[in-house]
């Protein structure tokens, strides 16, 4: 006979909003025990007291919150479970806005019907790019692992790191150029952009091997570079973008940063155990949590940005972000019209303010194709 406290598994699982079948699950992956089982009949009976802990696992569970996830939750402190429930939904709204904005441009593009000027070199007739590539070696470093790279139709920066960290970043760049070839439709720039860093991390993948051959260190992930890239379209520019370099645009005077730090100090903020302004002192503000490395990497962020005339946009490496504060950028994006002037005023001023890194900037407008030609400085 039950004690007056014990519940049935089904009137639990009334009570709590899981069902009998969840339930068993539960006991068997240790997450939700019953507090007695019947040594005759194996039949499950649950305390009263349980059903707090019952309703916390339905609810993270609606969440999406994976099993493994909720066990550790369960066993925090309240105060400890809400904070690792807002880290986990802000990493959620962060993965959900990258797949937001593919959705968002998979439903234009499949709405709008095609037009009879959509050809490619139709397009390209209509908007084109003013660029420039710079990069620097900095005033503390001894050599330059990046690579900047601006080109009609595709525009990188890359930021190597670790002893093969400048052929690492030269590859993933390498990778990319073939995009500059020919005309590129916004249909299908996001599946060749995709098949793209697929061959920038498998260049990278060889090059960490190669470094560790010589030494015999099986380790490969302490080789690698960060990427972020645009590829244009005529019309839209796609974005990918893995690691801490940036992407900014300058849109009408206001400056926005387009991508996403993909790096501990970033996430730590995003889950609310930071502040931007704590963050420029940490002691880990450089660790990067995703790169093209030699293990498998974490996918990059694959995006569609519209373009307008008049646009600025500007890639570059955390040895600018680091060194040169967000007003300053905006200030020399938006007063040097000449985007390879800009780029060099923006190293310069990173080497003014002490060079402690590596810098590379790709500055590039776009303009109407009747308002100049387009020009490239590579150094």
């Amino acid at each position: 006979m039950t004690k007056p406290e014990m519940l049935t598994i089904g009137a639990f699982a009334r009570a709590c909003r899981l069902s009998p079948k969840a339930l068993r699950l539960y006991d068997e992956l240790d997450l939700l025990r019953p507090a007695r089982v019947d040594p005759d009949t194996g039949y499950r009976y649950y305390a009263v007291e349980q059903l707090e802990q019952a309703r916390l696992v339905a609810w993270l569970r609606r969440l999406g919150m994976p099993l493994a996830h909720v066990r550790q939750v369960r066993a925090l402190e309240p105060s400890a479970a809400a904070r690792e429930i807002r880290a986990f939904w802000a990493r959620v709204e962060a993965e959900t806005a990258v797949r937001r904005d593919l959705a968002t441009f998979l439903v234009d593009h499949l709405s709008t019907p095609p037009r009879k000027d959509t050809h490619p070199m139709a397009s390209t007739d209509l908007l084109e790019l003013r660029y420039a590539a710079r990069t620097d070696v900095g005033l503390v470093r001894a050599a330059n692992q990046d690579t900047a790279y601006a080109g009609s139709r595709v525009l990188a920066v890359a930021d190597g790191f670790g002893p093969g960290g400048a052929p690492a970043s030269a590859a993933a760049v390498e990778a990319l150029k073939f995009l500059d070839a020919e005309p590129i439709t916004a249909g299908s720039v996001l599946n060749l952009l995709e098949d793209a860093v697929q061959g920038a991390t498998q260049a990278v993948q060889d090059i960490a091997e190669a470094a560790h051959e010589k030494t015999g260190d099986e380790r490969t992930d302490d080789v690698g570079t960060t990427l972020t890239a645009m590829v244009w379209t005529g019309s839209r520019l796609a974005l990918v973008h893995i690691g801490d370099s940036r992407a900014y645009l300058l849109r009408d005077g206001a400056l926005f940063l387009i991508t996403h730090d993909h790096t501990l100090v970033q996430s730590m903020i995003d889950e609310g155990r930071l502040t931007p302004e704590e963050a420029t002192t940490h002691p880990q503000r450089t660790l990067l949590l995703k790169a093209l490395t030699g293990a498998p990497s974490s996918s990059p962020d694959l995006r569609l940005h519209d373009a307008e005339p008049g646009d600025r946009y500007l890639l570059c490496s955390d040895g600018l972000t680091r060194a040169v504060p967000e007003h300053t950028i905006q200030d020399l994006l938006t007063t040097t019209p000449d985007p390879d002037a800009t780029a060099v005023a923006l190293i310069e001023t990173a080497n003014a303010n002490g060079g402690p890194d590596n810098v590379s900037c790709v500055v590039a407008d776009v303009v109407r194709a009747d308002g100049g030609r387009m020009r490239v400085r590579m150094q």
